[in-house]
């Protein structure tokens, strides 16, 4: 390992460092009684946190106003250091080749990635709003709804390519914080299996109320498959799109998940071309009428795509 490589090592851990006691977040002022005291809302690993900051005062607010910047900055920092370490070939150890290519496949694909499952949603979106929505830009011919289906989408998708959940293996807790991440703000209920009856846009075909025992030994059944691990990942996305697991966003969740198990066992991903949605979503209709995957599985197979080892 070079000189250049072992420095920015050190760098990236003085940052983290940093951060882990940076006290900073979207700062929320809840009152009991005559008193008023402050909680922090972050993201880690992926994961909404919420932390109690202290009683009340305006130095402590003033102090996480000020660490909020600091905080932006050295993220900023990080991420032009982790840049720099992939431009050296520097892989992390903790991963095997595949799954580290995979990951930085994955993650130079988020915009495209995120696009096109927004698009399956009907959200009203270019290319370049996405980038600018995904990146923290602004953008002003947008509704609320349609933004924020959008940064759900980046939350979800960085919490699958986070180091700890990519090893993980995939499972139904990992399901479920997906889901919650996708429909964060919507429904109070996400990432709850659902245990309401729901329709289907296009077709008057129901499923039923899923089990949730059930559901994990289904889960579980198709990880453990001695056959091909796209197939496996095929199989998982059309188990959850059809069974219906969540009262919304299950055609974005079942996608997600399929590519957690992809990713983490360094094959590749499904992403499904924005001039390909109206076709799979016909193929989706006549794949919950009749319960034959064989058309949409040849179609999925097609959407494929790898990185160049």
């Amino acid at each position: 390992m070079n000189e250049k490589v072992l420095e920015l090592l050190e760098q990236i851990k003085i940052i983290e460092f940093q951060l882990d006691n940076l006290i900073y977040g979207s700062i929320e002022i809840r009152k009991s009684k005559n008193n008023k005291y402050l909680y922090c809302h972050s993201r880690e690993n992926g994961i909404q946190t919420t932390k109690y900051v202290g009683e009340y005062t305006e130095a402590l607010y003033n102090m996480i106003i000020e660490n909020n910047t600091e905080a932006k900055a050295l993220k900023q920092r990080l991420r032009k250091f982790e840049k720099d370490l992939s431009s050296l070939g520097y892989l992390d150890l903790d991963f095997c080749e595949d799954i580290a290519l995979n990951i930085d496949f994955a993650k130079k694909h988020m915009v495209d990635t995120i696009y096109t499952q927004a698009m399956l949603e009907g959200v009203a979106t270019t290319l370049l709003d996405t980038e600018n929505i995904i990146e923290g830009g602004i953008v002003n011919n947008m509704s609320v709804s349609d933004i924020m289906k959008i940064v759900n989408l980046k939350h979800a998708w960085e919490f699958i390519l986070d180091k700890n959940v990519i090893k993980t293996k995939t499972n139904y807790s990992i399901l479920c914080t997906i889901n919650k991440l996708v429909e964060e703000g919507f429904y109070y209920n996400a990432g709850i299996i659902r245990n309401t009856p729901v329709k289907i846009g296009g077709t008057s075909w129901t499923p039923n109320i899923p089990i949730e025992i059930d559901v994990i030994d289904s889960i579980n059944n198709i990880v453990n498959k001695s056959i091909d691990k796209l197939d496996i990942a095929i199989e998982l996305l059309l188990y959850i799109v059809r069974t219906q697991m969540f009262i919304d966003g299950n055609k974005r969740t079942s996608i997600i998940f399929a590519n957690h198990y992809l990713i983490s066992n360094g094959v590749g991903m499904i992403v499904i071309p924005a001039e390909k949605i109206d076709k799979y979503k016909k193929l989706l209709v006549n794949y919950y009428e009749t319960n034959n995957n064989q058309e949409i599985t040849g179609f999925l197979k097609k959407c494929f795509i790898t990185y160049n080892k």
